[in-house]
């Protein structure tokens, strides 16, 4: 059964606009609300894959745990993304883990809801390929600045590839996230997060703020090599 909450979030999805009325009121009525404290698993590496995944409220870090204790972080979701569609589309388990960075709520859609949306309707086909396509493209990035450029680059870039508007259709110019948060989804420390930041701030790129930043030049975030411009050369 669904909430309010989670049916507004459903209903107001890009890919909710190749659904007929018919078809997003199944949506509706097969998907559940679930609520993951910080810290808690959303998904786990391992476990089968059998939901599709959105943010109803709260940010999601998917990552991989390396052998060695090290942890690798390629992406955050946040509060109107989705995740999982790659490993829905195959069998087999998540290949990753999630974990809520923050009290998180996601919007929960079956595996065989999912499933029949991808057998009966093209549309709804083409917006995967868009979102799939999107968030290759996030990736290809996300090496590109881990491998050449430096930290104050690397956050700048990481605030930058939240606005995506296929991945993160609910982002405005003030980004609620944490120093914290900043520095696990830039693969920095918190302290070199937060010089970063404040470098960021001098360059007239953002405002630093309680509670997050606000974007003041997004192109400029885009674009922005720092100290890494040698290497990007």
């Amino acid at each position: 059964m669904s909430s309010n909450a989670m049916e507004t979030m459903l209903r107001e999805s890009l890919w909710a606009q190749t659904l007929t009325a018919e078809e997003l009121d199944r949506v509706v009525r097969e998907s559940h609300e679930r609520e993951v404290p910080a810290g808690g698993f959303v998904l786990r590496r391992g476990e089968s894959a059998d939901q599709w995944l959105g943010v109803i409220e709260g940010l999601v870090k998917m990552s991989v745990s390396l052998a060695d204790g090290r942890v690798s972080t390629f992406t955050g979701v946040t509060t109107g993304g989705w995740a999982g569609e790659g490993s829905l589309l195959k069998p087999g388990p998540w290949r990753y883990d999630g974990v809520a960075m923050r009290p998180t709520r996601m919007a929960c859609v079956p595996r065989h809801t999912f499933e029949r949306l991808v057998s009966t309707n093209l549309d709804f086909n083409r917006f995967l390929l868009l979102h799939i396509n999107a968030r290759l493209s996030l990736f290809i990035g996300l090496m590109e600045f881990d491998r050449l450029l430096g930290p104050d680059a690397r956050v700048a870039r990481c605030l930058a590839s939240l606005f995506d508007p296929l991945l993160y259709p609910k982002t405005s110019s003030f980004v609620r996230l944490s120093q914290d948060e900043i520095g696990l989804l830039s693969a920095v420390s918190r302290q070199r997060a937060n010089r970063a930041l404040h470098e960021l701030e001098r360059a007239g790129l953002l405002r630093v703020e309680h509670g997050g930043v606000e974007v003041l030049d997004l192109a400029g975030l885009r674009s922005y090599l720092g100290e890494g411009a040698a290497l990007a050369q």
